[in-house]
């Protein structure tokens, strides 16, 4: 790869990490909210670095080569200015974060991994309770937990509402899902309720399901599973982030 193409890549890089961190919300898909910073200064050091590097080999930086900038390696008949061409595919990523941002990680990562509700642990306090009327929005996180681990029961005669993508599964079955990030979407975990009585809309859709907690299995135990007898099932648009699953605090709520 030629001293100008690898400029070139410093800049690309550069511009792409600023396009997906500081003109859009695209960065939501590989990284938590809190990385934003770090993206962009890492894409302005990209580029600070390529117009160092350009204005280092002068003006177009393409320009021919003489036998100073051979130096010694002239004579053995060897041009080491030039890389392996398998640095080439470098640009891939490059040019695809710029031009075309890969999509949030969906239903196909969620169908392949096993979904784990957090078990309290000594120094939880019990669930709380939910308000005794009206539709309970909460998080897939939080349901799972309570479908699992609630041995108190505090789904029982409520209402939920959840929101998450569509991921099929075997014989027809589907799940509301989301999943959850630590630092980037290298380290995503599951978070899946399986769906009763409601046709599946297509794979990735996003959807907010209305319905009653489904028990299954013994609670208190890794036998039980979160499940949903649903009553609605609405599509909605993909939310901005959607590695986030807190539930949004409404006014007047």
């Amino acid at each position: 790869m030629k001293r100008n193409v690898q400029v070139l890549l410093l800049l690309f890089t550069g511009v792409g990490l600023l396009h997906i961190s500081l003109l859009t919300d695209l960065y939501l898909r590989y990284v938590r909210s809190g990385l934003r910073p770090a993206l962009i200064a890492s894409g302005v050091l990209l580029i600070v670095l390529g117009a160092v590097s350009a204005a280092r080999d002068g003006f177009p930086f393409n320009r021919p080569r003489t036998d100073d900038d051979h130096g010694g390696h002239h004579g053995g008949g060897h041009d080491h200015s030039q890389g392996p061409r398998i640095a080439w595919l470098l640009y891939i990523p490059a040019l695809t974060i710029l031009f075309l941002a890969p999509p949030a990680l969906g239903s196909y990562t969620a169908a392949r991994d096993e979904a784990k509700a957090k078990a309290p642990t000594a120094g939880d306090s019990l669930f709380s309770a939910l308000p005794r009327s009206g539709i309970v929005e909460l998080s897939l996180n939080d349901f799972s937990s309570r479908a699992v681990w609630d041995t108190d029961g505090t789904l029982k005669g409520h209402t939920v509402r959840l929101t998450g993508f569509v991921t099929p599964g075997r014989h027809g079955t589907w799940y509301v899902s989301r999943l959850a990030i630590s630092c980037c979407a290298a380290d995503a975990t599951v978070r899946k309720v399986r769906v009763h009585g409601a046709a599946a809309p297509p794979a990735d859709a996003w959807v907010t399901v209305t319905g009653t907690w489904h028990p299954t299995g013994k609670v208190g135990t890794d036998d039980a599973s979160p499940a949903l007898d649903a009553t609605s099932v609405k599509r909605v648009p993909a939310p901005k982030d959607p590695y986030n699953d807190a539930v949004a605090t409404r006014p007047g709520r």
